[in-house]
């Protein structure tokens, strides 16, 4: 019964953000574009698409995105034709994105890899594998190499105790993740690349918990809590206070929020912006990024 609820679990969270019919992908087809961000206009406290036709493709999911520290790669989540979600990636080499590709961090052990994260020395992405039935949920990573990435390593004991997924890391290595069979999100410390215990975030509600290179605040995705007629999910953020407990949750409103549903937030390494996934008409997702001053500007004074 338990392996039951947890199948469950995922499965409600994945169809929170996406319908499962998925259209082909023209990655390989993707032009190449010269600048940070391929070339897109930076978004001010309005969000936008991001990558319209070239990473945001109409008629797929996209989720959990993540840019190198220099912001010269980017890796993301995306469903193929197949209805399987991969990591897919582009590279900045010689003022210019390469073509996006698929990682396949894994080569196979596992069916489907999501929720990539590059941590910000840049040395080493986390990442969640899974089989296609949804289960055996776990977070795994790959060490840079000189010009490539490692074989995949699933991270041992705590974390990978229970179901997890969407990892992401501050700048003092603390790791935070979500625990599907919990139901919570944790941290647990980085000694030299591993981690020994796992601690609770004590927070109220939320799920795809990211948070900020200095942990002063933490973003969360949820079912909107201000309206209980409404079924849809908002992004919310809390800051830590000066006796390290955290504020409560605030709804980031609707200058980012809408009816539909909004999650996976991640900031990018500069601190400069929010990216997340929306439900867009046909049911699937695109990703869209603002400027993070939305959420500074509920910051408690």
């Amino acid at each position: 019964m338990k392996n039951y609820n947890i199948v469950l679990l995922i499965i409600t969270i994945f169809l929170s953000a996406c319908a499962s019919t998925k259209q082909k992908s023209k990655n390989n087809d993707s032009p190449t574009i010269v600048s940070p961000y391929f070339g897109q206009k930076p978004p001010g406290l309005i969000p936008e698409v991001f990558a319209p036709g070239i990473v945001s493709i109409n008629g797929r999911f996209e989720g959990g995105i993540s840019f190198s520290p220099d912001l010269d790669e980017m890796y993301f989540g995306a469903n193929n034709k197949d209805k399987e979600t991969g990591i897919y990636f582009s590279k900045l080499e010689g003022n210019k994105w390469t073509p996006i590709k698929r990682a396949d961090f894994t080569k196979g052990k596992k069916d489907e890899e999501i929720h990539p994260f590059v941590s910000l020395d840049g040395k080493r992405i986390y990442f969640t594998a899974l089989n296609s039935d949804l289960s055996d949920t776990r977070i795994w990573y790959v060490n840079r190499l000189e010009n490539s990435w490692s074989d995949a390593i699933k991270l041992g004991s705590p974390i990978n105790d229970e179901q997890v997924f969407y990892p992401n890391q501050a700048k003092n290595g603390d790791l935070y993740y979500f625990d599907l069979s919990k139901r919570k999100t944790y941290y647990a410390s980085d000694n030299n690349g591993n981690f020994s215990e796992a601690k609770e975030v004590e927070i109220e509600f939320g799920v795809h918990g990211f948070i900020s290179s200095s942990q002063d605040y933490l973003l969360v995705n949820a079912r909107n809590k201000e309206d209980h007629e409404r079924n849809d999910s908002d992004i919310y953020v809390y800051f830590k206070e000066k006796d390290r407990t955290w504020t409560k949750p605030f709804n980031l409103g609707n200058a980012v929020n809408s009816n539909s549903n909004e999650n996976s937030p991640s900031i990018t390494p500069d601190g400069k912006y929010l990216f997340f996934s929306r439900n867009e008409e046909d049911g699937e997702s695109n990703f869209y990024w603002v400027s993070t001053e939305v959420i500074e500007n509920l910051r408690p004074k």
